[in-house]
């Protein structure tokens, strides 16, 4: 019983630990020590407010259950049974497939593994089950890690009705990539390019293909090295601004309230960070005129003649008009791809929700393309007015960069070379990077939707989406769900629970709660696959995210088990705080009792190899 209490306490403070991110050990964890590290200091807080453990006889060194053995056995404890209650959820059921690599702060190449299904209530989960340590990145590497990692915890590759990846040859390639691969083994584990993914391409595309969008963000990194290069400047800027702030909350210009006014500062964009961009544009609107204080500043007394030479640059392009239109273009483009990234990222998007969410954005664009410009001049001359900075006339001859004038209007100019040029070519790039949402797997898909009360239902379309999944519907289920589907679509559409649902993810969190998903349990099967194809990898970068939290550069030495169990405990927050102590002790006590009868029967055996003959 005493070492039961103890640890329980050793338990409840792996679990906080493991639960705040926090590393265990501490640089001195001598008894002499101000600060022994985040365990050993825990114990010591639960040692002061637990009378019952004060009461205890004090144990010998070597049984305090408080050692960094004891500590990793107890956190492997948890890991186990958070794992367990993932593939107990997930049962013989499909699920979906979430993969990446990153390298971690010793360099090692990690492989996260995210899997997506659908639980018992109707709800979709994106569940965090491992990282595999990968010497070799190749499609061939990855598939014989995930292989082995099925087999560990007893699921298969046959369960599989979805694969979702980044946009990377080793991963989609057409024949040898991991898609591939898996494919040869499952052929309904359709593969979807992470939406979020091809969001940024689109973003990037146009970035890259447009000379002065190109020369636009490219002076906008130069923006970004001359102001935040240095503590002094970032801390000017960061005055200026609070100065500004406060004269203009004291005009009434600005309004106030909880979250608003926050010291903020400029974010360098790129290419790998979703909404970088969009986040970088809104700053710089936001701090303009501090911005040009700095740069002022730096042009009048930097020490360094090339500093001094760009700030100069950078002053005249800024107070042009040519950057003020670049500036609020790209801020409204980015707008709509910001709210749709927002919302892909959510664990729970189903992927007809996500098809719809494109085409939206997509009709946007389209509509900004023919009645846009005059409203972006609008905001263009306000902020002109506002700064001081020379408004063009539309109507008069443009002129170009070598000073000469073009026999075009600036009217003409800025709408039909710029304008339209900038916003077709991202409907352009949105059709190819997005292309995939007219398969024939999606637009089978779309008449589960229950919108506008199932306005979108085709018996047809399910039956040929059936078809599509063959190891999930046999030849006699086919014949009983193309009876189901007219009985399925006459009882939900008269059923008031039933109406305004929102999508798929709705229709089967209700199917759930009304029981119907026993009634038409071969509906309910089609739906399951519909919401298992995965939408965006989001879950697997912030997996990343966890890891580098864990394993950071004063925990770099840490093994791979031992951060494996940190890191998923860490991020299946949600399963850990429904971990027993008492589930944790009991595995312990088994984990323990194997040890020790391996260790007798080891000794044995010596025993008698050495005495059984005398």
């Amino acid at each position: 019983m005493e070492n039961r209490i103890r640890l329980s306490a050793t338990i409840s403070a792996c679990r906080y630990c493991l639960k705040c991110e926090l590393p265990f050990r501490g640089h001195d964890e001598s008894e002499t020590s101000c600060f022994k590290g985040n365990f050993l200091e825990l114990i010591d807080l639960i040692l002061s407010q637990n009378e019952e453990l004060r009461k205890l006889s004090k144990a010998p060194g070597n049984n305090k259950l408080v050692s960094p053995c004891i500590q990793k056995d107890v956190v492997k404890c948890f890991k186990q049974e958070v794992l367990e209650c993932i593939f107990k959820e997930i049962g013989d059921d499909a699920f979906a497939l979430l993969v990446d690599e990153s390298s971690d702060i010793s360099k090692k190449e990690q492989m996260a593994i995210v899997l997506r299904y659908v639980d018992t209530h109707g709800l979709v989960k994106e569940r965090f089950v491992g990282l595999v340590h990968v010497k070799d990145t190749s499609s061939l590497s990855l598939k014989s890690s995930i292989d082995s990692f099925f087999t560990k915890h007893k699921v298969s590759l046959k369960q599989l009705r979805g694969q979702g990846y980044d946009g990377a040859n080793n991963m989609r390639g057409e024949f040898n990539g991991l898609k591939a691969k898996i494919l040869e083994e499952s052929t309904s584990a359709y593969n979807v390019h992470c939406f979020t993914h091809q969001l940024q391409l689109v973003v990037v595309a146009v970035a890259r293909k447009h000379l002065a969008i190109v020369n636009f963000f490219d002076k906008l990194s130069v923006l970004m090295n001359i102001v935040c290069a240095s503590c002094k400047r970032k801390d000017i800027l960061l005055d200026i601004q609070k100065e500004r702030v406060e004269k203009e909350i004291g005009s009434g210009i600005i309004e106030t309230g909880r979250g608003l006014n926050q010291e903020l500062s400029l974010i360098r964009p790129g290419d790998t960070r979703w909404n970088s961009h969009y986040k970088t544009l809104l700053r710089v609107v936001d701090m303009f005129p501090s911005i040009i204080k700095v740069l002022e500043y730096v042009k009048e007394e930097g020490t360094k003649c090339s500093s001094q030479n760009q700030a100069h640059g950078l002053l005249k392009y800024l107070n042009s008009f040519d950057f003020v239109f670049y500036l609020h273009l790209m801020l409204r483009i980015l707008g709509f791809t910001n709210t749709l990234s927002q919302v892909l990222q959510r664990k729970d998007q189903d992927i007809l929700e996500a098809v719809l969410l494109v085409e939206s954005t997509d009709c946007q664009l389209k509509e900004l393309r023919i009645n846009g410009f005059e409203e972006l001049l609008k905001k263009i001359s306000s902020f002109c007015e506002k700064y001081n900075i020379h408004m063009l006339k539309m109507n008069e001859d443009c002129i170009n960069s070598r000073r000469q004038r073009d026999k075009i209007t600036n009217q003409h100019y800025y709408e039909v070379e710029c304008f339209n040029t900038i916003v077709d070519m991202q409907i352009q790039e949105f059709g190819d990077c997005f292309s995939e949402a007219s398969t024939e797997l999606l637009i089978n898909m779309a008449a589960l939707n229950p919108r506008d009360s199932f306005s979108m239902f085709n018996a047809s379309k399910l039956i040929r989406l059936s078809e599509l999944y063959p190891r999930d519907f046999s030849s006699l289920e086919m014949i009983e769900l193309e009876q189901q589907l007219d009985i399925y679509y006459n009882n939900v559409r008269k059923d008031p629970r039933f109406a305004n649902l929102s999508g798929i993810f709705d229709l089967a969190r209700v199917m759930v709660q009304t029981k119907k998903h026993l009634l038409f349990r071969l509906v309910y099967r089609l739906l399951k696959l519909a919401l298992v194809l995965p939408v965006a990898t989001a879950t697997v970068e912030r997996c990343f995210s966890a890891m580098k939290i864990v394993k950071s550069n004063l925990r770099n030495r840490i093994r791979e088990e031992f951060l494996n169990a940190c890191v998923i405990c860490a991020v299946e927050r949600e399963a850990l705080a429904k971990v027993k102590d008492e589930d944790v002790i009991q595995r312990f006590q088994k984990m323990s009792s194997f040890f020790w009868a391996y260790c007798v029967q080891f000794f044995w055996a010596d025993f008698v190899q050495l005495f059984g003959a005398s």
